[in-house]
């Protein structure tokens, strides 16, 4: 059976680090963030000013990891108990699913949902709804 950790203030701190880069990002440049349009943007960016948030962002992404050891003096533990073959299927699956969903899951249910917007609330319940089917085929289904 595959557990999970119970992390409140890990989790706390991180949607807490979580909207208010949101917020700053909105407040400071009238942008949502979501990743895959940070991402998309960052491929074909608009301007010099452009490209440069969207690395900025990105690369406070990437590195995150790396202030938590600053801090902590350990890398987060993360596990992964899947292969790295359902890795990459999962992720064709979530890219397949950003593009048809108009966006991902920070974008819409960080600041969609926090935009009281109906497009968000209908694209998080679903996304919601996926993950309960999914952690329930996982867990109790391919499992065991």
């Amino acid at each position: 059976m595959i557990e999970t950790a119970f992390t409140p203030w890990a989790s706390l701190s991180g949607g807490v680090l979580i909207g208010v880069a949101a917020t700053l990002l909105m407040l400071v440049l009238g942008r949502v963030m979501g990743a895959t349009g940070v991402l998309a943007g960052l491929v074909q960016p608009s301007s010099g000013q452009d490209f440069a948030w969207r690395a900025a962002l990105l690369a406070g992404m990437v590195t995150g990891p790396a202030v938590v050891w600053l801090i902590t003096g350990q890398m987060p533990a993360v596990q992964v108990p899947v292969s790295t073959v359902a890795l990459v299927i999962g992720g064709l699956i979530v890219g397949i699913g950003v593009t048809f969903g108009s966006g991902c899951t920070s974008g819409h249910g960080v600041c969609g949902m926090a935009r009281l917007s109906p497009r968000s609330i209908v694209a998080t319940l679903t996304f919601m709804a996926a993950t309960f089917a999914t952690v329930f085929v996982v867990r109790h289904v391919i499992a065991g």
